[in-house]
């Protein structure tokens, strides 16, 4: 009797959130998973800014000021390079077994990283931590791809966008706060930065154990080790050069041998993917997608510039306005709201109207006019209040950009793909994101030396005190002061001088985000706009399974009708489409 009443819970977990026949699941099943996947995503967005206001706490403990950036870099190394490959992996395996990996080692990178003695044991447990977090955002993605019909699926990635706006809220607030503590519980407070990951990973490990059943249907496949080891041959020298170049010098001997080493992966990459032809890391074939194409080319310019305003602002509230990490993450609350509206708002009225191309074009418009009226608003007396606005403009423009795009690519691939068709864009991102960040902030800080420079020279002219403080500057070296600005507080009457080169370097960076944001705008006005799937992937490739396909997805006439769609006038609607066919193709 305990065996059946067992064996009855047990089917009725499953059922609680598996397809029914059809592949289709309810809203409450949905929201089941929903759920499990959100605690996971939480973990991984939290992670990206909650060391960063603690690093220098961390450093000074460890006795490594001068590797703290080898912490953030590893972590990026490994996590941007783990995203293609959990994409790929999933598609063969299925989402399960790597997304519950996925959390289990960033929980094992988590306790290491609250363990760590020196800072190359920080470094290297980030990596670790790195590998599981590059599947926990990608595969989520995917995941809702799979158990939700395309018309319907951005009610729900919103869910996700105002968990991601939310840890970044949160983060600095975390870091600084345990950061600020000497000891709790008899550990150093920092560690519990990464001791806070433990429960909130078994949480998520043990509900998506749980709720996430899919039905999955394994092929005959080659696993592409070539493309996998050229990928990270390929994107290591380029990842460590844009972290450190600033350092090194984008020119020096070091960093031109990354250039030279990142030439040849990305060389033997193309060859291995050739090779491998469909069970590629990265099929080749995609970029013959238009969606696909114009998504990934999109995504570069926009993690570009969205980490662009998302790094200076920070700066700015911390540097120019006095705030402290702990206040600056608390005041950057509007952005993060401006995010969620815009993710909720564009995802109901995609659902309702099928419609997503005209979300990512005023997005960027919102951020590029964000962004422009920052460059002229910012001052050394602008007042917090004053930013609202902009602040509010730039997370709309964001969130009306995030999911729309990923939306757009999984209703255009296959949806045996819907995996690594989903992490490459989230990929590509990351990559805009980590060259964008690389090049504003070296920007900023090769512009600072001037800029501060000439004004405490008309400081210096007008007063002999502030003229004596400049030369100690000078002898502290005006360079040093500009990579630690807590050390400005040393000179007193200069401070105004440093703040105000500041904000005049700020404002160019600005302006040069705008315009690179600018671009994103003309390479989505080449978007398809499809018609939008009523069926999941997972119904979806039942379909293709059954034989209920209607046409080769290859077909040429497919093609044919959506050229004669996109020359049409704006007025005739788009050409309709079957379920499970890939009409950019």
């Amino acid at each position: 009797m305990s065996q059946s009443t067992a064996a009855e819970r047990g089917a009725r977990r499953r059922s609680a959130a598996a397809p029914d026949a059809d592949g289709a699941f309810t809203h409450r099943q949905i929201v089941t998973i929903l759920a499990g996947l959100m605690v996971a995503m939480f973990l991984a967005a939290l992670d990206q800014t909650v060391v960063s206001t603690a690093i220098r706490t961390i450093a000074d403990d460890l006795q490594g000021y001068d590797l703290q950036a080898w912490a953030t870099t590893a972590f990026l190394i490994t996590s941007t390079i783990a995203t293609p490959l959990y994409g790929k992996l999933s598609d063969i395996y299925g989402r399960r077994p790597f997304y519950l990996f996925a959390i289990g080692v960033f929980i094992i990178g988590s306790i290491l990283c609250g363990m760590a003695g020196t800072m190359y044991q920080l470094a290297a447990f980030r990596a670790v931590q790195g590998i599981g977090a590059g599947g926990l955002m990608s595969l989520a993605l995917a995941i809702i791809g799979d158990i939700v019909p395309p018309r319907q699926r951005s009610r729900y990635q919103g869910y996700f966008m105002a968990v991601f706006g939310t840890s970044s809220v949160l983060g600095p607030v975390i870091g600084g706060s345990f950061a600020g503590q000497a000891s709790l519980l008899g550990i150093d407070g920092w560690r519990w930065i990464f001791y806070v990951n433990v429960p909130l990973g078994a949480l998520a490990f043990v509900a998506v154990w749980r709720v996430l059943h899919l039905p999955h249907e394994r092929r005959e496949h080659r696993i592409d080790w070539p493309g996998a080891l050229a990928l990270i041959t390929f994107l290591v020298p380029l990842l460590v050069v844009a972290e450190q170049g600033r350092i090194w010098g984008w020119t020096s001997g070091r960093a031109v041998l990354c250039y030279a080493i990142g030439a040849v992966g990305f060389a033997l990459f193309v060859l291995a993917e050739r090779a491998y032809r469909d069970d590629a890391l990265l099929p080749l074939r995609l970029f013959r997608n238009r969606s696909f194409t114009v998504s990934g080319i999109g995504s570069v310019v926009m993690g570009a510039g969205m980490f662009g305003g998302l790094l200076l602002l920070p700066q700015y509230l911390q540097i120019v306005q006095g705030s402290s990490a702990t206040v600056a993450g608390l005041q950057m609350v509007p952005l993060v709201l401006g995010i969620m509206t815009g993710a909720m708002s564009s995802g109901i009225a995609i659902s309702k109207t099928g419609r997503y191309k005209v979300f990512p074009l005023v997005g960027i418009a919102l951020m590029v006019v964000a962004l422009v009226s920052m460059s002229f608003v910012v001052g050394v007396d602008t007042s917090v209040w004053a930013l609202v606005p902009f602040m509010v403009m730039l997370g709309l423009g964001l969130g009306f950009n995030f999911q729309p795009v990923i939306l757009a690519v999984q209703n255009a691939v296959s949806p045996r793909e819907m995996g690594v068709a989903t992490s490459s864009v989230t990929f590509f991102r990351q990559m805009g994101g980590t060259i964008g960040a690389a090049a504003f902030l070296s920007l900023l800080f090769t512009r600072l030396p001037q800029e501060i420079g000439d004004r405490i020279t008309e400081a210096a002219a007008n007063d002999p005190a502030a003229a004596q403080q400049a030369l100690q500057l000078q002898r502290a070296g005006l360079e040093e002061v500009t990579s630690d600005t807590t050390r400005i507080a040393e000179f007193p009457l200069l401070v105004t001088p440093f703040r105000e080169g500041f904000t005049a370097s700020i404002d160019l960076v600005f302006l040069i985000a705008a315009g690179i944001v600018a671009i994103g705008f003309f390479v989505f006005l080449f978007l398809p706009e499809l018609p939008l799937s009523d069926k999941s992937g997972i119904q979806a490739r039942q379909g293709e399974a059954a034989g209920t396909a209607t046409s080769d997805p290859g077909d040429p006439a497919e093609e044919a009708v959506e050229a004669v769609g996109a020359a049409a006038p704006t007025s005739v609607p788009p050409p309709v489409g079957r379920p499970g066919d890939d009409p950019s193709r």
